[in-house]
């Protein structure tokens, strides 16, 4: 506020220096009586940091590129030059370049190159000032024109560049992101496509929600993403308009009434859904277009699966887990995705505020609870996911008459209350523990259920036989069946079971397994969040929602139902990560089917050269162009040329060869087993990628962020 120096001089500071005295006052021009003339348009507003990120160019590119700001890079890398044989031709360069100077000068090339000072020169200059003056001006014109001449045969702007900017093949300093000029109906800020339905009133409220700075990233993807839906179904206009009047940026907010993450530990861009990742190696390794960009993931590639191989402490779970996690939450509070995170206890994913459900198994304080079934009605769906989960990783057990065994206790059991039993229930009648299975007997009888009797009475043929699961079943249950888990999987209704059937909306969930304790029991229960997730991606009605799974320990969780489950993802709009500390602890007749399930795969620094191999064969091979150099000693029939090479000989201690180069196309491994065992650096990873769409990008190795 403009005081005019009242408030100044009431100042108590010690040391104020008071200010001079100024003029006096200038009297006040008169007020006009007419008002002043309106400018012809609106001042312009200060850019915020949303309105430059959405008007950032975001080119189309090749899956695994960083598309914000992009500026593509040439598909060949241009030849370059050695610097030795740049500075000899610029030398030769400027030794002819005098030469022809001195011969100019001194007339041994005749005056020819002195008429057209003498054509436009007035014959009054001679022997003025005026003559000489201009005869210095042509010679400096003409030593001008051989300078750049003989400069751009000599290509010294390149030896300059090479000698001030560095050695060939340096890392580039990164480009800064291309910001784009749109028109008024393209650009993002102004929302073209809601003025286009009718709708400026509230295009206008959004507009001015972004240029306040009330708007951030979220707001805008999940408002966006519900003007997407209105399009589709037009009947929900009224409720959209009325929100955003109503709102502003706060408008369709998720259900959580959250507008973003607590914090945020990798960078995203939410228009393109990608999360930034790290960046390619600037190296021989890696195809030149892509040395030193940007790279990330999105929806696109991880709709076809990926697979994560390292040992501990490789990074893993910081540098590529979390990540997605996050990209994904975000996009889950934009109406965009549903995520599913489970690792250990302690595993960091993010704080708790950052999901919607945190199921911690085996911690009595957990206010969620695990729906052991899945949510499922059928008794025989139920079955064969817990047949799955239960025994799906014993050789020798076969898998469907698991589930036959288990569906026929768990029909009889629904049939007479309503329910599925709870996991004590079901450990007695997997162990036919008299007194429960003559009380279900009796129960089956008093309601008239003869089907479900004979079920059970099949089953009860079928115990001590040979081949019998029963006996694994119970002793899987029984590792469910610990004090520790008392409370949990409880079927009754009286906790709060969540159930992988809400991947119709766009939820945040973490489940935090009882690893250090349990570790068994850990396995097995992953092992059935991933069967309950296979089933549920698929039975999705709505599948506008990409629902994604992270698994970040992925061991001894695979079987061969489930394998084929990931590589159903893609058409259902889903994908999952698996994190594998090596391979072996994937079944071997696995490894071959995981790695082709997968579109996206990941070896991390510290990889084995068992586990290399098979990702090398996964990758295959390329052709690629190798120079072979032979070195053939120079024999003299002259005698004063075998003086010479004697000569030389004394000298340099070698003898004179010449050399021989052959180039030809041979066929080798993108990455051979080797490599990947020993040539990813700490803190890098080997990754390929595939999009739903089917393109394809090679192995990058990838200097992944910190």
């Amino acid at each position: 506020m403009d005081t005019d120096g009242t408030h100044e001089a009431r100042t108590t500071r010690t040391g104020h220096v008071p200010r001079p005295a100024g003029p006096p006052p200038t009297p006040l021009p008169p007020r006009p009586t007419t008002p002043p003339p309106k400018p012809p348009h609106a001042p312009a507003t200060p850019p915020t940091p949303l309105t430059d990120w959405l008007r950032t160019a975001r080119p189309v590119a090749e899956p695994g590129v960083w598309r914000y700001g992009h500026a593509p890079r040439a598909a060949q890398e241009p030849e370059a030059t050695p610097t030795r044989q740049l500075i000899s031709g610029a030398l030769i360069a400027l030794l002819a370049g005098l030469l022809l100077w001195s011969l100019l000068w001194n007339g041994y090339l005749g005056g020819f190159w002195l008429w057209p000072l003498y054509m436009f020169t007035p014959d009054s200059w001679a022997n003025t000032n005026a003559a000489v003056v201009s005869s210095y001006i042509w010679y400096a014109a003409v030593a001008v024109a051989l300078l750049v001449g003989f400069g751009r045969l000599g290509r010294w702007p390149e030896l300059g560049r090479r000698l001030l900017g560095g050695r060939p093949g340096q890392a580039a300093r990164p480009a800064l992101p291309v910001r784009i000029e749109p028109g008024a109906d393209d650009d993002p800020v102004r929302w073209g496509s809601v003025r286009g339905g009718g709708l400026g009133d509230v295009a206008d409220r959004l507009e001015r929600e972004a240029g306040d700075g009330r708007m951030n990233d979220v707001d805008y993807a999940r408002i966006r993403r519900a003007w997407d839906t209105v399009r589709v179904d037009p009947t929900r206009m009224r409720a959209f308009a009325d929100a955003v009047r109503d709102k502003g940026a706060g408008a369709c907010v998720h259900p959580s009434g959250a507008r973003d993450l607590p914090v945020r530990a990798a960078r995203h861009d939410l228009l393109a859904r990608q999360v930034l990742l790290g960046t390619v190696e600037d190296g021989a390794r890696n195809p030149y277009a892509r040395r030193g960009t940007a790279f990330a993931l999105d929806p696109d590639v991880l709709g076809t699966s990926m697979l994560a191989v390292g040992p501990s402490g490789s990074g893993k779970t910081a540098r590529l887990v979390r990540p997605v996690v996050e990209s994904l939450a975000l996009q889950a509070l934009a109406g965009q995705a549903a995520v599913v995170a489970v690792g250990a206890a302690g595993t960091q994913f993010g704080p708790d505020a950052a999901f919607d459900v945190v199921v911690r198994v085996g911690d009595p304080a957990s206010v969620y609870d695990l729906d052991l079934y899945g949510g499922a009605t059928d008794p025989d769906e139920a079955a064969t996911l817990l047949a799955e989960a239960f025994v799906g990783d014993l050789p020798g057990i076969d898998v469907r008459r698991a589930a036959t065994a288990l569906a026929q206790l768990l029909g009889p059991f629904r049939a007479v209350h309503g329910r599925f039993p709870a996991v004590p229930e079901l450990r007695e009648l997997l162990d036919q523990v008299p007194d429960a299975f003559a009380a279900l007997r009796r129960e089956l009888s008093e309601a008239g259920q003869p089907a479900m009797l004979r079920e059970l009475d099949a089953r009860a043929r079928q115990h001590g036989a040979h081949g019998d699961p029963g006996p694994a079943l119970a002793d899987r249950v029984a590792l469910l069946d610990r004090p520790a888990f008392a409370g949990f999987f409880d079927t009754t209704g009286q906790g709060r079971p969540f159930s992988l059937r809400a991947l119709e909306h766009p939820i945040r969930v973490r489940v935090d397994l009882p690893e250090r304790g349990h570790a068994d029991a850990s396995r097995m229960l992953a092992r059935l969040l991933l069967a309950q997730f296979n089933a549920a991606a698929a039975a999705r009605t709505d599948r506008s929602l990409f629902a994604f799974l992270a698994l970040d320990d992925a061991s001894r969780t695979l079987t061969p139902e489930t394998v084929r489950g990931v590589r159903r993802l893609r058409s259902a709009h889903a994908g999952v990560l698996l994190a594998l500390r090596t391979l072996d602890d994937v079944p071997e007749a696995l490894r071959t089917p995981l790695l082709g399930a997968v579109g996206c795969r990941t070896a991390f620094s510290g990889v084995t050269t068992w586990d290399g191999k098979r990702f090398a064969e996964a990758w295959g091979t390329e052709w690629v162009e190798t120079r072979d150099v032979t070195h053939r000693t120079v024999f003299a029939d002259q005698p004063l040329t075998r003086a010479i090479h004697a000569f030389r000989k004394l000298v340099t201690g070698k003898a004179v060869t010449t050399d021989a180069v052959t180039v030809r196309q041979v066929e080798r491994e993108r990455w051979s087993a080797s490599d990947l065992a020993h040539a990813i650096p700490p803190g890098h990873a080997v990754l390929s990628l595939t999009s739903v769409r089917g393109e394809r990008a090679a192995p990058l190795l990838v200097r992944l962020a910190d």
